[in-house]
């Protein structure tokens, strides 16, 4: 069965930087053994970059979250502590995304790259309730017959109970929610 990892952004800036807090922290052994494990197997592995420039403040985003984040060619735009390890390893994609999801024309580079007969996405990083989601919802359009998973033990929020109701959503949604 193919398979495919997505690890979204698990960078710098939202474990312990601009937007950091104590919890993301928490996931990266579990991110690493993830990862290791998709590897071993020959699968691929995604990671997303939550990517912004310096005129954040400008955009939409910047206006509603006026906290400069994971900027471009900066520290905190880089995958966080030894999950970075796997940065340049065979079977790793990387995809720069502008905005909480990936954009389709992006998507549509990604499902060239893994092709279309991906039967399973788990996906794990930060934020659930931002990005995590999105993120399913866009890999759940692309690959519609594809189980959509979710470890929700490798996910996280800096607002607890949105990270519970995001996952109750996800469910909702008919994505696969694990670890709960």
């Amino acid at each position: 069965m193919k398979k495919l990892l997505v690890v979204v952004d698990y960078q710098k800036d939202f474990v312990d930087g601009a937007l950091g807090f104590e919890k993301a922290k928490e996931l990266e052994q579990g991110i690493y053994e993830k990862i290791e494990s998709y590897l071993k197997n020959g699968d691929k592995v995604l990671f997303t970059y939550d990517t912004h420039y310096d005129n954040y403040l400008e955009s939409r985003e910047g206006k509603n979250l006026p906290v400069p984040h994971c900027i471009k060619n900066t520290e905190g735009h880089k995958l966080y502590g030894k999950i970075n390890q796997f940065a340049n390893a065979d079977n790793i994609l990387h995809l720069e995304k502008e905005g909480f999801g990936i954009a389709p024309k992006d998507m549509i580079k990604i499902a060239s790259e893994i092709g279309e007969e991906i039967q399973e996405i788990e996906i794990v990083g930060l934020v659930t309730n931002i990005c995590v989601i999105s993120n399913a919802i866009l890999f759940q359009s692309q690959y519609r017959n594809a189980d959509i998973i979710v470890d929700a033990r490798l996910c996280s929020s800096f607002d607890e109970a949105l990270h519970k109701k995001t996952l109750d959503v996800m469910e909702g949604l008919q994505i696969k929610v694990i670890n709960k």
